[in-house]
């Protein structure tokens, strides 16, 4: 029994659900009026703006040149690092240095030479030297060799290190650019002419094979992927049309809504369009992880289009066409509404200041435009085309050809394929059945087979097994998963840089990128126990450094520099004057009070050991150094240009989803007493969760990283799952038959038809993405693919039958109807007044 005052709280919660949702059902009923009264105003509007704002897309496009700024972190302690390395030691005062690119990659070319199997590079002298002067005749660079640039190493005996073979050669030219636009125009020039030149010398020499990369590689393969897609997403976009089509489609010519489904995907299109043209107004400039805005807009926009279609067949057919509008819209937008306001907030959330990488908060910036226009569109454009289309269904036209449907008696004097194509189908009963619309062929198929089917008590066992694989291998994938640091997930992959990248992982990989050590306090450098220190730093590294280069001079020259005087001294007047030492002078920096100078800063170089994983090896090593320049007495800094990129990358990248996925728990959990059943948000965050677990875990078992393609996937998931399951969960929770299965079966009769025809053009859509060969796009489709059919599991198997053993109860709705019929049959009389004919039932 419930208390009386939880009792009374309980109805106030309930009445003000029921006067929330009147409230809302009642405006949406004005607004389908509203539209229905005046179609061609709501129709001319929108098309008015994509008009308007469709020509800036073809005006204003502008491709994103900064790669940088795109995917790698907007806040990194590597990029204060890179300006304080920066601030030491100025590039510009760096020109012959062996590594002076340390603190930005510059322009520069690079190429790999490789033997065929069983050769030996290293014998191949003259074509390596040919290769080599043809590159310096272009002039205005500088070539470096260095030594771990051997890839492919034979070396026969582990003590002296000499290497007898080798299957590759790196060769990397440093170009001098930087302070003036001028000398960079000349490097973006001569970059360009050294990959005509590698294409060229490779036709030459058969004998080896090259690989070129420029510093403008990664920036023309990551945009090579916008130039690929073009035509597939044309593709798309006329499978998911002809699929819209189809599903729209009966046999009664007279209900049939084909080119409803058709002008609902062209509805989404150019909403679209205008979001990208506003877009391009306000400075916008594109990049390929743009890509997926069309394919999320269409996953959202169709599903509000079919159904508004499922709507209509659910209204009275005896209604003027106006009133059966204002109907669909109250059936249907409420939901619509709630669901585009989630939308809105967990992309808004990405866009937020909290989300770190550029890409990701350029992506939830349009995605909020597209789904406001798209909201926007639904109900005005793609509304009006209902109304027109139901002012001819009321008039009796043919639902494609626009002509009067004849009468039964004239279609009997014609041949069967004129009766197959203009009959209504039911032309033997009258025009206003009961529903005339249940010959829908997916709803004649949920109705007559599916629902029995799911609903089988010896299917049931089977499902919960199915459910008991699919989350042991969601948990297992959530356990593997690994953040998408490399740049080459958003590559073409065909691409030269994808092409060189693998190459150089494979001969290249056993040493990491040069680490510039910088040193940017003041330091005791003579002091034994300084350098012992900083050995200890060093250790386990290849060094470059002035510092143990000076020791050694010390040492082979038997001079004593214990103190600071001498030190300073000696590595002024002596050391540093000697040709072979000379390089070393841009490492250090000096200050002067009088006569006396002091080491104020300094640099060194290191060289770590790795093996395949270089990259992961790379941030382990970043994530010891970092520790120690706070606890060591000795002040430093470690930064390389790759460090940029992978600065707590995973951390950046996947906080994104999770402030989407806190605000839309947190969004549901505030609305639990004001929504149309508190277990429906209950249902619909378990629900929710299972579908985003399934998706993340599946996708890294499918070998998917979390880069930000990925993490934008997972964040569409949230709403694409709570687009298609909300609808089907608010008609169970409030259903009054008599048990749980048959509220499941209404459930999937009322929902089922609107989300498979949603999920399969989605999924259809998605096939042309297939087959362009780039990373990113495959990753696209890995991720939406395993987003729609998650979600569909769950709404045609896996929720039908956890509903059937889990609250909410129907018993008492079977209880209040026995009630209120058995009331009904004790007070039901016939009161016969003065006037016979006169007859009330009380």
């Amino acid at each position: 029994m419930r208390r009386p005052g939880a009792s009374a709280s309980w109805i106030g919660w309930r009445m003000l659900r029921q006067v929330i949702r009147r409230g809302l059902q009642s405006f949406c009923h004005r607004l389908g009026l509203c539209v229905s009264r005046h179609p061609v105003f709501f129709l001319t509007v929108p098309a008015v703006l994509t008009i308007i704002f469709g020509f800036s897309v073809l005006n204003r496009f502008q491709p994103e040149s900064d790669l940088e700024r795109l995917v790698a972190p907007s806040h990194s302690l590597a990029k204060i690092e890179r300006s304080l390395a920066g601030s030491l030691f100025p590039l510009d005062q760096s020109k012959s240095q062996l590594y002076s690119d340390l603190h930005t990659p510059g322009r520069y070319g690079r190429v790999i030479l490789l033997s065929p199997p069983g050769h030996n590079i290293l014998l191949q002298a003259e074509g390596i030297l040919q290769t080599h002067r043809a590159v310096l005749e272009m002039k205005d660079g500088r070539s470096t060799f260095i030594g771990h640039q051997l890839g492919g190493v034979d070396v026969p005996n582990s003590k002296d290190q000499r290497v007898k073979s080798a299957r590759a050669i790196q060769i990397t030219y440093y170009l001098q650019t930087y302070g003036s636009a001028t000398q960079d125009l000349i490097g973006e020039k001569w970059e360009s002419e050294f990959c005509k030149l590698m294409r060229k010398l490779q036709e030459e020499h058969q004998d080896f094979q090259l690989f070129s990369l420029a510093s403008f590689s990664l920036w023309r393969d990551f945009h090579k992927t916008s130039i690929l897609a073009r035509s597939k997403i044309l593709v798309s976009l006329m499978l998911i049309l002809t699929t819209a089509t189809l599903s729209s489609s009966m046999k009664d010519c007279l209900r049939s809504k084909p080119f409803l489904g058709l002008l609902g995907v062209l509805t989404v299109c150019i909403s679209s369009v205008t979001a990208a043209g506003i877009f391009f107004i306000t400075d916008g400039k594109y990049n390929s992880t743009l890509l997926g805005i069309p394919f999320f807009a269409m996953g959202h926009g169709t599903k509000g289009v079919f159904e508004l279609l499922s709507g209509w067949r659910r209204t009275r057919e005896n209604l003027p066409f106006k009133d059966r509008v204002a109907d669909a819209y109250s059936d249907v937008m409420v939901t619509y509404t709630m669901t585009s306001s989630l939308y809105f907030v967990t992309f808004g959330m990405g866009a937020s200041p909290f989300t770190n990488i550029e890409a990701v908060k350029v992506f939830c910036q349009n995605m909020c435009v597209s789904i406001l226009l798209n909201y926007f569109y639904i109900f005005s454009f793609f509304g009006s085309c209902l109304v027109f289309a139901g002012q001819l269904e009321q008039n009796r036209y043919h639902s494609i050809f626009c002509c009067k449907i004849p009468s039964a008696e004239y279609l009997d004097r014609k041949p069967v394929w004129f009766q197959t194509v203009m009959s209504d189908g039911h032309q033997q009963t009258s025009h206003h059945e009961t529903n005339p619309y249940q010959n829908h062929f997916i709803q004649h198929f949920l109705r007559e087979h599916y629902n029995e089917w799911i609903t089988n008590i010896y299917v049931k066992p089977f499902v919960v097994i199915l459910y008991l694989i699919y989350a042991s291998f969601s948990f297992m994938g959530c356990l593997q998963i690994s953040d998408g640091a490399n740049i080459i997930s958003l590559l073409a992959s065909d691409s030269p840089s994808v092409s060189y990248a693998i190459l150089q992982q494979e001969y290249f990989s056993n040493y990491s990128p040069v680490i510039g050590f910088y040193v940017y306090e003041p330091l005791e450098y003579w002091n034994g126990t300084v350098q012992e220190d900083l050995r200890r730093l060093c250790s386990g590294f290849t060094a470059v450094s002035w510092v143990e280069q000076y020791y050694q001079f010390l040492k082979v020259s038997n001079i004593s520099a214990s103190n600071k005087s001498d030190f300073i001294s000696v590595l002024q007047n002596s050391f540093l004057k000697k040709p072979e030492f000379q390089h070393f002078r841009n490492d250090i920096i000096f200050s002067k009070a009088g006569d006396e100078s002091n080491i104020i800063a300094s640099r060194l170089y290191l060289v770590a050991r790795t093996s395949r994983d270089k990259q992961k090896e790379v941030i382990q090593v970043l994530d010891k150094l970092r520790p120690l320049s706070l606890a060591k007495s000795i002040r430093f800094i470690v930064f390389n240009p790759s460090f940029v990129f992978m600065d707590h990358y995973g951390l950046s990248v996947t906080m994104p989803v999770l402030i989407a996925g806190f605000g839309v728990l947190l969004m549901l959990i505030l609305t639990f007493f004001l929504v149309i059943h508190p277990l429906g948000n209950f249902w619909l965050i378990l629900s929710v969760t299972s579908i985003e677990l399934g998706v993340l875990g599946l996708m890294t078992l499918w070998n998917v990283d979390m880069d930000c393609i990925s993490i934008l996937c997972l964040i569409y998931t949230l709403n694409f799952s709570i687009d298609h399951c909300a609808p089907l969960l608010y008609t169970f929770v409030l259903a009054t038959e008599h048990t749980r299965t048959q509220c499941i079966k209404s459930s999937l009769q009322e929902h089922g038809t609107a989300i498979l025809q949603n999920v399969t053009s989605f999924i259809i859509g998605l096939v042309p993405l297939l087959f362009v060969p780039s990373n990113l796009t495959f990753t696209l489709f890995k991720c939406l693919l395993l987003t729609g059919s998650c979600t569909l599991l769950h709404c045609f198997v896996i929720l039908p039958v956890f509903l059937t053993f889990f609250p909410p109860s129907k018993k008492h709705h079977k209880k209040k109807k026995r009630a209120k019929r058995k009331e009904r049959e004790e007070i039901e009389c016939i009161e016969i007044q003065e006037n016979p004919d006169h007859v009330t039932t009380v």
